[in-house]
């Protein structure tokens, strides 16, 4: 396993700028906004040949409402999880009373502390003795904005690792999707069996998107928590919404399988239509749940008309997947991953090229395609160059004749010959001489 190092602190002292500054892109959402962060962030970072996950935390103070009180357990579980522990403080405010807490804390946990005073580049160091009182050790002056002192940071916490084989890379990333409060994270709690994520009826509680390992029947997964994505016209332009929207984008380009969750009680909507259609713009497999199917008023024909309804509200990606389970009582919640794990097999499913051009001719046999312009399309050979999404290339005298009903023809025909449920086909047609 890598070892793994988390990053701790009250609220703007500059975890998520450390965050970003370690593993060298945005991976946190950074605001001036004390306690954007809320639930841990995972990134694999690299330093002087160590491999190592790192968690960024939310930001730890006395708040007694129930987002502050979970942004809390979390980063505290976070320490528990963890091989390391960079506790950040601010050199600007000096040390107040809620670091020596934090600093109890850490000294409770047994686990190896790296204290690191930040903004040491903007503020004098005068006060920075005041940290040795922590009784943390020697604190480490950084800039976590230049990066000033970071390498000598991280010296520091790759000295405490213990030896750790490294884990395999073969986890399937599973990215979470869907709009506010449709039970995306509950989902994912269920599926790792803890309250890794915050669960809440406030619309927006997730920010960012949350990577969390897990094992499932045997095959490892990483899940990917998003936040809800609302529609544009919702959003302000500079808010921290619009942000965890973009990273939810950017979780679906990242992923392996997307999970679209649909809240079972509305059924699907113009926003859940969008959402599946990036999705499917992406070229991911996916899989469609329909949550919080225990709150449904149902009978034996209920499942079927409401899977009638998704065909016809997601006509553009018919050959999608779909289950119906409960997050809350963790009916069919097994099952879903099972079904991930199958339509990522589809997508990874390759036709060798003696076999696809049988398919394909045979296709041809039964129906040829109409002349346009006085010409008839010609297909002499097609070959499938890659996968995850299936590719398929299409050597023809001249693209421009094929009509879009025939090139789905096609495709239908394809999919009859294998099974690509769940996952959209690419088919591309170049012309003789054109570079594929």
């Amino acid at each position: 396993m890598k070892p793994v190092v988390a990053i701790v602190g009250r609220p703007n002292v500059g975890k998520s700028t450390l965050m970003n500054r370690i593993s060298g892109r945005r991976v946190a959402i950074v605001d001036d906004m004390p306690g954007v962060t809320r639930d841990r962030l995972y990134a694999d970072c690299e330093w002087c040949g160590k491999v190592f996950s790192l968690i960024d935390t939310g930001g730890i103070d006395d708040g007694e409402d129930d987002i502050m009180r979970s942004v809390r357990e979390q980063a505290y579980e976070a320490v528990r999880l963890s091989d390391a522990v960079i506790f950040l403080t601010d050199v600007k405010q000096g040390v107040l009373p809620s670091d020596g807490e934090i600093a109890e804390v850490l000294r409770r946990s047994k686990k190896p502390v790296v204290l690191a005073v930040n903004k040491a580049d903007t503020a004098s160091r005068d006060n920075v003795y005041d940290f040795y009182k922590l009784g943390l050790g020697e604190p480490y002056l950084i800039s976590a904005s230049h990066g000033g002192g970071v390498g000598d940071l991280l010296d520091a916490v790759c000295a405490e690792f213990p030896a750790a084989e490294d884990i395999g890379g073969d986890a399937l990333s599973v990215a979470v999707v869907g709009k506010p409060n449709v039970g995306k994270s509950s989902l994912v709690n269920k599926l790792i069996g803890a309250d890794r994520n915050i669960v809440s009826d406030i619309a927006g509680t997730t920010r960012d998107a949350v990577d969390t390992p897990v094992t499932v029947c045997g095959r490892d997964y990483i899940l990917i928590d998003t936040a809800g994505m609302r529609r544009k016209r919702e959003i302000a332009d500079k808010s921290i919404e619009r942000y965890s929207v973009l990273r939810a984008i950017a979780a679906i380009k990242r992923c392996d399988v997307a999970i679209v969750v649909i809240d079972a009680t509305e059924g699907a909507t113009e926003q859940d239509e969008k959402i599946a259609g990036l999705v499917h713009e992406s070229g991911k497999p996916s899989v469609i749940v329909l949550n919080k199917w225990d709150a449904v008023e149902k009978d034996a024909h209920t499942l079927d008309e409401r899977t009638l309804e998704l065909k016809e509200r997601l006509a553009f990606m018919s050959y999608f997947k779909s289950i119906a389970v409960s997050a809350k009582t963790g009916l069919r919640v097994e099952k879903l991953m099972e079904l991930v794990s199958a339509v990522h097999e589809n997508a990874s499913r390759r036709i060798s090229t003696g076999l696809l051009n049988d398919i394909i001719g045979q296709a041809v046999a039964a129906t040829e395609p109409t002349a346009r312009k006085g010409r008839r399309p010609k297909i002499y050979y097609a070959s499938q160059p890659s996968v995850c999404p299936p590719l398929f290339v299409f050597k023809v005298n001249d693209p421009e004749l094929l009509h879009f009903s025939y090139e789905r023809y096609l495709e239908n025909s394809l999919r009859r010959a294998a099974d690509f449920s769940g996952t959209p086909v690419r088919l591309k047609f170049v012309g003789k001489g054109e570079q594929q």
